[in-house]
């Protein structure tokens, strides 16, 4: 009888399987019996959560929640959705076996046998704590960036709101003096209405600025688009130089939209500096606002968008600088005169609102640069304006 070598595809699949995830030591791979109690364990799950397979096999899975999830019912709950609806995933803190926690994604899947029936539920964690804190740290990166360029719009409109409240002090430096000569009491009536009215348009414009300009968390909310516009203009209107003309066209009963309103008047206030830049002498800025329906041709959106168009009468862009207008810190400004970051703040906005910002230009025609963001349903109204 000749003797010959077992092949290694002979091994049986359970066998393949269970070698396959103990060589997996990134991920923490292991079941739980129905009522949510351990019943195996691989390396990876030894390395995250510190816990030998001996130690935590046969305990519940709550094991590794924090205390206050617990109090909570965190687990159970996610137990009880992956039970009635076959998967369900988490994300949150989770507690090692001496105390330390980590931020963990986690998703559970239900195991059935041939009839159907459910025998137990496959647990994968990952330790993303490195990855959160990275995404923690970019947010407050693009805060202070949000910040930068907020500081830099108020020394755009510090000339003209210098010459403003100039103005305003003028009205009521004059008026009062008017006032103090007269014995005319319906002129000092009149005077003392002039005062009042020049004090409250500065009070408006003080208002305005601090509104602006105040540090606050960046706060998603459904706003409607024309009072974004309203704000924006009361506060660009004193950048624009006499012979620019600043006109706006927007459509009626346009749909809310979900963004940040601070992030939104940051960038249509960008958008209408470069185009004042760019206007030699006269000129006009155009701010046109409109729902359109998208269907794939602008960087494959689809469904309702308001389109926000800032178009000038300048110079036009150079098509050899177009290709590099969004990128961070690229300028044609002289130095001094701007930072570059204007236009890829604007671009990294219409990402994240899940839009898209297009730039049409023309040497010596002008530019338009389109702003979509995504319509809100509307079955949503709007609960703050």
């Amino acid at each position: 009888m000749i003797a010959t070598d077992q092949p290694a595809t002979s091994v049986m699949p359970e066998a393949r399987y269970e070698q396959l995830v103990q060589a997996v030591v990134d991920y923490a791979i292991y079941m739980l019996d129905p009522t949510g109690h351990v019943v195996s364990w691989n390396a990876g799950a030894q390395r995250i959560k510190g816990y030998r397979a001996d130690e935590v096999i046969g305990r519940h899975f709550s094991l590794f929640f924090t205390a206050e999830d617990c109090a909570q019912g965190r687990p159970e709950r996610l137990l009880l959705q992956a039970l009635e609806q076959g998967v369900a995933q988490d994300e949150g803190w989770r507690v090692r076996k001496d105390g330390t926690q980590f931020w963990a994604l986690a998703a559970l899947d239900v195991i059935r046998d041939e009839q159907g029936r459910i025998i137990g539920l496959a647990k994968v964690t990952r330790d993303i704590t490195d990855r959160r804190d990275s995404a923690l740290q970019l947010d407050a990166m693009r805060a202070q960036l949000f910040q930068a360029q907020k500081l830099e719009a108020l020394g755009q409109l510090s000339g003209g709101l210098a010459h403003d409240f100039n103005n305003l002090l003028t009205i009521i430096l004059s008026s009062a003096r008017l006032a103090l000569t007269s014995q005319d009491p319906e002129r000092i009536r009149r005077m003392l209405e002039h005062i009042v009215d020049a004090g409250q348009r500065g009070t408006q414009l003080t208002q305005q600025l601090l509104s602006f300009a105040r540090h606050r968390q960046l706060n998603v909310a459904r706003i409607a688009p024309v009072d974004v516009v309203a704000s924006t203009r009361s506060l660009m209107e004193h950048a624009l130089p006499q012979g620019i003309e600043l006109v706006e066209q927007l459509q009626a009963n346009l749909p809310a939209i979900e963004v940040d309103a601070g992030q939104l008047q940051m960038v249509l206030l960008n958008l209408m500096f470069n185009a004042r830049d760019a206007i030699e002498g006269q000129g006009r800025i155009s701010l046109v606002i409109e729902c359109m329906q998208l269907v794939g041709e602008i960087e494959g959106l689809q469904g309702r968008f308001v389109r926000f168009d800032v178009q000038d009468d300048g110079q036009g862009i150079d098509p050899q600088v177009m290709p590099r207008i969004f990128e961070p810190f690229f300028t044609t400004k002289p130095f001094g005169k701007g930072t570059g970051l204007g236009l890829s703040q604007a671009y990294g906005f219409a990402r994240q609102s899940n839009g898209a910002i297009r730039v049409a230009s023309a040497s010596g025609k002008g530019t338009c640069i389109s702003l979509y963001l995504p319509a809100c349903p509307e079955d949503q109204p709007l609960t703050d304006r």
